[in-house]
């Protein structure tokens, strides 16, 4: 059941914190491609906050929850062009890589609600085709980002290579950390470092994650693929 799964996972990060001398991290389950049933499920079972990567897959599934009370991340590239939707429906957006972004989501803020939590993704491991800012335009993205009332820069996200090698992923993650600890020192509001996921989570709890997006451990392997195919028009 999704409800055992969930409180193994908990153990498992619990355990990871103890180990490395850290605070337990904020899960985020990721609940791209799963039905909204299972998504309640694990709302019954205390579960909070859950990840998307499209825009409409997740307006569809609030709209058939109706469930308030839980926090939702799109955790997946924006296009520009769904900003405004994406503005309305989330409580963070985990995505942020340019400027042009950034002001899109800023101008489509509803009026009256609290500010829309963002995260820098960052493209740690300078992969070609991958979505994120380099890490050294942390900075001045985040200033763009600090001047708008309507958004709350919040810290960093990432999705580093996935190399064999526990040792590599380990290193991304401290550059990671290291990029997080001098964007906190400019901005005392950040105070979110995404990273981790299935596979790795422990490693980025031990680099110092506050918060990991984890899926498939959570809900097992994904859909078949025509859920996905259905899911892109989102």
């Amino acid at each position: 059941m999704l409800s055992q799964r969930l409180a193994e996972l908990r153990n498992a990060l619990r355990k990871a914190a103890a180990a490395a001398g850290r605070p337990m991290p904020t899960l985020v389950a990721v609940s791209k491609f799963q039905p909204a049933a299972a998504v309640a499920e694990l709302a019954d079972a205390g579960q909070r906050a859950f990840g998307e990567n499209y825009v409409q897959e997740a307006q569809a599934k609030r709209a058939e929850l109706d469930r308030p009370g839980l926090e939702w991340h799109l955790i997946g590239h924006l296009q520009s062009n769904k900003a405004a939707l994406a503005a309305e429906l989330f409580d963070w957006v985990q995505s942020v890589d340019r400027t042009k972004l950034v002001d899109a989501l800023a101008a489509a803020r509803p009026p009256g609600r609290a500010p829309l939590n963002v995260l820098l993704q960052v493209n740690i491991d300078d992969e070609a085709g991958k979505h994120g800012c380099a890490p050294e335009q942390v900075q001045a993205l985040a200033a763009w980002v600090a001047a708008r009332p309507t958004l709350a820069l919040r810290g960093l996200m990432a999705i580093p290579a996935p190399h064999a090698d526990p040792a590599l992923r380990r290193a991304a993650f401290a550059r990671m950390k290291a990029l997080f600890d001098a964007l906190a020192a400019a901005h005392p509001g950040v105070d979110t470092l995404s990273m981790g996921m299935s596979g790795d989570f422990a490693l980025a709890v031990a680099e110092g994650a506050t918060m990991v997006r984890i899926g498939t451990a959570l809900f097992g392997s994904r859909p078949a693929p025509g859920s996905r195919d259905r899911a892109k028009a989102g």
